[in-house]
């Protein structure tokens, strides 16, 4: 159904006149020249001396004992191979001569140059122009580990790895369906980075999934090594700062998503699987909550949600009410910040600026620092240093309050895409406030609304259903269980612009 979509070996783009020559060793010399790692062996067919064929391959990239055991030494036999001339052992090998479980005939130099960038070896025949390549890859590559982003108490403990092949096996442990379906393709003109799209067929939209191939035929890069350069093409409004595609690094939390109708995407070489379509409501979501009582993740999820308010506008509000709007504060409170400014000599809008300025310098400090002198750092900032400042007048020990505040409820966020985007409208909805007090703050909330509902995810609303009038829809967001049990016709849309299913 979905064959036609992703080409599993697609051509090189840009200038091909490099792979216009026929296949042979000559040419694959010449592609490969200066290539330290660019290995070749004269192989006797049969053991007799009466056919000679040349094997190339890239060192490191094949495991050495497999292409020894699987193809050289099958090679080698005259009880397997025996053929006098090419035509012969071409066909005696395509037919079982060696013990290589994949072998692919390769009539293209631009397949075959392909093939020996990803792990195969090549047996070229020269007189046919053509060649034969075996699939050796070498498996030396990091164990699967525990998540280090998603912490798990009660899910699974495995986490993806910088092998393609291995993820896609990760997945198949948790969705053990022969409907999950793998399209492949290698994007980049240069790295060649080899991309698969992951879907359920009958549960994915085939219109998502359509698109989703045309988007990534439109990519044309140089070279894909991070997630980022994939996002900016796929996203639908990609100059938004609020994440258009969830990243998950948990085989089983994607084969849930799968089961529901997403499409997932993995890249050779980055151990996180990308999502779509998503919603707003989904990087509110955490590993841990479908393992816990359903009223406790209610309670968690309005947590969360009441840490998104205070991390985007609490500075906002207390710096608006503060400068523009003191008659809204009770008398007592407002006693209290007066007596608290009373020596600072700043206003309550630099002190705000400064503070999360200050506390941004703290947290980049904090990642780009090892881990004992990134923890070192950030107390001597918060304790020390806040201390210091406040003891000297500096700043007030409310704003202080305030921007810590907030600073933990941005941390609460899920998602750390989605916490970035909350610190940046945090600081508009600052300006706005220290221009225009409550009005600027009412005013950014308006365009910050429309922004919101104009975004799309691959044709899904990134609002629903919190703009929705159903109270049953809202009441979802904070018990996904409920929906869970209830079950998705097959085929049906992930959710609607009208309503959520």
């Amino acid at each position: 159904m979905y064959d036609h979509l992703m080409k599993k070996d697609a051509p090189f783009p840009g200038n091909r006149t490099e792979y216009d020559a026929p296949v042979c060793a000559r040419e694959l010399r010449r592609i490969f020249r200066h290539c330290a790692d660019f290995q070749e062996r004269t192989i006797h067919v049969g053991g007799e001396g009466q056919l000679s064929l040349c094997v190339f391959w890239l060192d490191g990239l094949i495991s050495s004992e497999e292409a020894a055991e699987s193809v050289l030494r099958p090679l080698t036999d005259p009880r397997r191979c025996g053929a006098a001339d090419e035509e012969g052992c071409f066909a005696a090998l395509l037919d079982g001569g060696v013990f290589c479980p994949s072998v692919c005939a390769r009539d293209s130099l631009e397949e075959l140059c392909d093939d020996i960038t990803h792990g195969r070896c090549a047996l070229v025949f020269d007189s046919l122009g053509r060649a034969l390549s075996f699939d050796v890859r070498s498996s030396a590559a990091r164990a699967v580990g525990e998540p280090t982003l998603e912490k798990s108490l009660k899910g699974s403990k495995d986490s993806f790895v910088e092998t393609l092949r291995a993820n896609t096996a990760l997945v198949r442990r948790h969705a053990a369906t022969p409907r999950l379906k793998i399209a492949e393709s290698s994007l980049g003109r240069q790295s060649r980075t080899r991309v698969a799209v992951l879907f359920i067929e009958g549960a994915a939209d085939g219109a998502v999934v359509r698109e989703l191939a045309a988007r990534l035929a439109r990519i044309d890069v140089e070279a894909l090594v991070s997630l980022g350069t994939l996002e900016g093409q796929l996203a639908d409004k990609p100059r938004s700062p609020f994440p258009q595609l969830l990243h998950t690094e948990k085989p089983d939390r994607l084969a849930s998503y799968l089961a529901c109708g997403r499409i997932g995407i993995l890249v050779d070489g980055i151990p996180i699987a990308l999502v779509l379509p998503v919603r707003f409501a989904d990087f509110m979501k955490v590993t841990g909550d479908g393992c816990m009582n359903a009223l406790v993740v209610a309670v968690l999820t309005a947590l969360r949600y009441l840490a998104l308010v205070l991390g985007m506008f609490l500075p906002a509000l207390y710096a608006a009410v503060a400068s523009f709007h003191q008659e809204m504060l009770p008398t007592k409170l407002l006693l209290s910040i007066i007596e608290a400014k009373r020596d600072v000599p700043f206003s309550t809008s630099a002190e705000i600026v400064g503070l999360l300025i200050a506390f941004a310098l703290l947290q980049e400090a904090g990642l780009r620092l090892p881990n004992p002198v990134g923890d070192t750092v950030s107390i001597i900032g918060a304790l020390i240093v806040g201390q210091a400042a406040v003891e000297a007048r500096l700043v007030s020990p409310i704003a202080i309050i305030v921007v810590a505040v907030s600073g933990i409820a941005c941390y609460t966020m899920p998602s750390q895409d989605m916490g970035s985007a909350v610190r940046l409208c945090r600081a508009l909805f600052l300006f706005g406030a220290i221009a225009a007090g409550l009005y600027g703050v009412a005013l950014l909330c308006c365009l910050l609304a429309s922004h919101l509902a104009a975004i799309e995810s691959f044709g899904a609303s990134y609002t629903a259903p919190l703009g929705s009038s159903d109270g049953r829809a809202l009441l979802r967001i904070l018990f996904p269980a409920a929906q869970e049990r209830k079950g998705r016709r097959a085929n049906a849309p992930l959710f609607s612009k009208e309503k959520e299913p």
